[in-house]
């Protein structure tokens, strides 16, 4: 019983995990997930990393988030790949504050807008302005 104990600690105590964000050689960002920084670090420095960094070697870390569970870093991952490169910027500087704005669809940066209106039966309407 006390083996089987021990094995769930240690499964919890694996399940550690990074979100990161890497300049390559040609100022792009690499984005990405592991258990073990850095072992990974030493993986894309000689050459085994993604194709995208292998063909823009060397690269420096720039930014890192621990999480207690690698699902957990792995969707960050997910979350801050589809982010523009200004967005994640603003996170590696520390301000949290200018993120949301960094997140307005590209439609709605020229000083278009969608408006909420409500018709006489009480059902709300999306209308562009």
């Amino acid at each position: 019983m006390k083996l089987i104990c021990a094995t769930i600690v240690k499964t919890k105590l694996d399940m550690n995990g990074y979100m990161y964000i890497l300049e390559c050689s040609d100022g792009s960002y690499y984005t990405g997930s592991t258990k073990n920084i850095e072992r990974r670090l030493k993986q894309y420095q000689n050459g085994k990393g993604a194709n995208h960094t292998k063909k823009r070697l060397p690269v420096k870390l720039l930014y890192y988030e621990h999480y207690n569970r690698i699902d957990t870093a792995f969707y960050r991952e997910k979350q801050v790949q589809g982010w523009t490169r200004a967005k994640k910027e603003a996170l590696m500087r520390g301000e949290l504050e200018t993120l949301p704005g960094l997140s307005m669809a590209y439609r709605d940066k020229d000083g278009a807008s969608v408006s909420r209106a409500s018709t006489s039966d009480g059902i709300s309407d999306f209308n562009d302005k």
